[in-house]
């Protein structure tokens, strides 16, 4: 599973070695206004290089998918700066942003959202539909075939347990080539052994395709999957763990919800 999936992201997507996918600078965001006014990020630094996989963590409410959102260019930001392959989403106008969201960074969410009334190759094709791109049934069946679906093509959400679906969105978000894929809770509302799946396929696109991935998840086994973990606090970074292991992830994070 997965080797068609990786021979496509290759010539497209590969990292070069040194280069740097995401850079968060001194990222302020809040919401609210007055007494009730929140920092969600409060001078963000953070660094991804390409080609890497870095998780995120963090207590509830310490701002872990305001961060994802705004990496990705989905969310604004009141201060700073968020450089995604060097471009400064931050001033981005709108029409940047589309095509920035169409063209360079794919999207994997924990609910899957998937189209209910759409089979798996039709939901795999709408985003290349929604952008007015042609849309090949060999492009949508290779990339099936890369998260090992190729037989469950012609099935809806419904006929398909929680794993695949998320394997479908996996596809879906992978169809267009991104060159960065934002995860967030994506192992979230799956069993123990899909979620495995999962974790592997995400592997195999980072060490086969250079894929660039950055995960929000609140669990250490999905976190150890990653090169690194992001520890997140109070909207501030507090911490950063190269080569991370289930236990070690479980203590920091602990450490941080006392």
């Amino acid at each position: 599973m997965g080797q068609n999936l990786l021979d496509r992201a290759e010539g497209s997507q590969a990292a070069r070695a040194g280069d740097v996918a995401l850079e968060m600078r001194q990222v302020v965001r809040s919401y609210g206004t007055g007494e009730a006014r929140v920092r969600a990020l409060d001078g963000v630094d953070l660094t991804l290089d390409a080609g890497s996989w870095v998780a995120v963590m963090g207590p509830s409410g310490s701002g872990k998918s305001t961060l994802l959102q705004c990496a990705a260019g989905l969310d604004g930001v009141d201060a700073g700066q968020v450089l995604l392959f060097g471009e400064d989403l931050a001033g981005a106008d709108d029409r940047r942003l589309t095509r920035l969201r169409r063209d360079t960074v794919g999207f994997v969410f924990q609910n899957f959202n998937l189209v209910a009334s759409l089979t798996a190759e039709q939901n795999v094709a709408l985003p290349l539909r929604l952008a007015g791109r042609r849309v090949g049934g060999a492009e949508v069946r290779r990339a099936l075939d890369g998260v090992g679906l190729g037989d469950r093509g012609r099935h809806r959400p419904r006929e398909l347990s929680g794993g695949q679906q998320q394997r479908v969105a996996i596809a879906r978000a992978m169809v267009a080539k991104p060159k960065v894929l934002f995860a967030d809770e994506p192992t979230g509302a799956l069993d123990s052994t899909s979620a495995r799946v999962v974790l592997s396929l995400l592997r195999r696109m980072v060490d086969g395709a250079g894929q660039t991935i950055a995960m929000v998840t609140h669990d250490p086994i999905a976190a150890a999957a990653a090169d690194a973990v992001v520890f997140l606090a109070d909207g501030r970074v507090v911490d950063r763990m190269e080569r991370p292991s289930a236990r070690r992830v479980a203590e920091r994070l602990a450490s941080l919800e006392v």
